[in-house]
């Protein structure tokens, strides 16, 4: 913490930093008032500033800095809960470079007095052309802060010019001076070490972040890619549900045009039967009426009476007889009423009067009128060996009496 009013007793300031440069200057018991919370810095709302406590001599010469850090909020006011003691750090501070006055008491990241405090601190940049001590030397010189400075009081000091009292004195500065340049050297390894670790710990930050990023932008993609694999799976099932449809779909159309093809077919069908059967019909029905008109004219010729003194007027008065002669039957008196019949067939009028169909009579016929054997072998070739003949129809055999012996079945 600082405390004003010793603050205002001395030659004490704080110095913004920003980069390479000094941004803004201020007295000690300014920085306190901005601590107390009374006024703000707008321009630093919610930055995390890198400043400065430079206590000077009254000569304007450098004893001390303190290289602290402080957060302003939204509003541009200094962290209500920072509590570095900046002046009691400066008092312990270990040496450091000259800055024109003599080594300087350093307190810094990588030298601090009270570890606990460190992580508070940073580091300077002692890099040729950024070298932030120089700078500060350069602002106090500038005295921007306009503080009063004491010209030192010129004292009589007796000096000893004798060569034995030079040469010790000499031996002392380069001594100093090599120890100054060590120290130097010292606080820039650490500088440049707390640099490293400043750098490789952004580094490891940043990579952190963006592992970070990367492994949230690779649960994204998996999810998307989940989602998507989701989404894809219930479209195939879609897709094969609706494919099913369609296929169910042609096949009750297909089945529908087959019935409407039957249908049609079969319609047509019924149209050509339903014109034929009309057709037959009719043809039916002439032929019933040519049938009536046959029967009506064949029963008129048979009723109608012969002519006198013609061949059927005597037949029919049984003037004269006509008789015919069949085998096997012989002489047939034909009475007037089968002439017709017997004309209509012969062979069949000579079965019935045999008491035998006329498939028979014929084959008893043909063996009567040509008694020989009447088997035909595998090639065509009939027997031809004369049998005994078989004068009456009713006593023949089909397959018997008409082979010889050997083939008789």
């Amino acid at each position: 913490m600082v405390n004003a009013g010793q603050a205002a007793d001395g030659y004490s300031a704080v110095f913004f930093m920003e980069g390479s440069q000094v941004a803004r200057q201020m007295r000690l018991s300014e920085f306190g008032a901005f601590l107390d919370g009374y006024v703000g810095l707008s321009d630093l709302a919610e930055t995390d500033v890198r400043a400065v406590l430079v206590n000077l001599s009254p000569e304007l010469t450098v004893r001390s800095l303190v290289f602290f850090r402080i957060w302003f909020d939204d509003e541009g006011r200094a962290d209500s809960h920072w509590n570095v003691p900046i002046e009691a750090l400066a008092e312990k501070g270990a040496k450091g470079p000259d800055m024109g006055g003599g080594a300087i008491r350093l307190v810094c990241r990588s030298q601090c007095p009270d570890p606990a405090f460190a992580e508070e601190l940073w580091d300077p940049d002692m890099t040729p052309g950024s070298n932030h001590f120089q700078l500060i030397r350069k602002a106090v010189e500038a005295n921007t802060l306009r503080f009063q400075k004491v010209e030192p009081e010129e004292e009589n000091i007796p000096v000893l010019t004798t060569a034995s009292v030079e040469q010790p004195v000499e031996d002392n500065r380069d001594r100093a001076r090599v120890a100054q340049i060590l120290r130097e050297q010292r606080l820039r390894i650490k500088t440049l070490q707390s640099v490293h670790r400043d750098s490789l710990a952004d580094l490891q930050r940043e990579h952190r972040l963006e592992m970070q990023a990367l492994r949230s932008e690779m649960s994204d993609l998996e999810q998307r890619y989940e989602r998507t694999r989701i989404s894809n799976e219930q479209l195939k099932q879609r897709l094969a549900q609706r494919n099913e449809q369609y296929l169910s779909m042609q096949e009750k159309m297909a089945e529908g045009d087959a019935r409407q093809r039957k249908d049609v077919h079969a319609d047509a069908e019924t149209v050509l039967l339903r014109e034929q059967l009309e057709r037959k019909q009719r043809e039916l029905e002439l032929r019933d009426d040519k049938i009536v008109a046959l029967e009506q004219e064949n029963h008129e010729l048979r009723h109608q009476v012969p002519p006198e003194d013609s061949l059927l007027e005597q037949l029919q008065s049984q003037s004269v007889f006509l008789v015919a002669y069949h085998p096997g039957v012989g002489h047939i008196t034909l009475p007037y009423d089968d002439i017709d019949t017997y004309f209509s067939n012969p062979v069949a009028y000579a079965a019935e009067r045999c008491g035998m169909n006329e498939p028979a009579y014929k084959d008893w016929l043909a063996h009567y009128e040509h008694p020989v054997c009447r088997h035909v072998d595998s090639e065509g070739n009939a027997c031809g060996e004369p049998i005994m003949r078989v004068t009456q129809p009713a006593e023949f055999q089909p397959g018997v009496d008409d082979h010889c012996e050997q083939h008789r079945s």
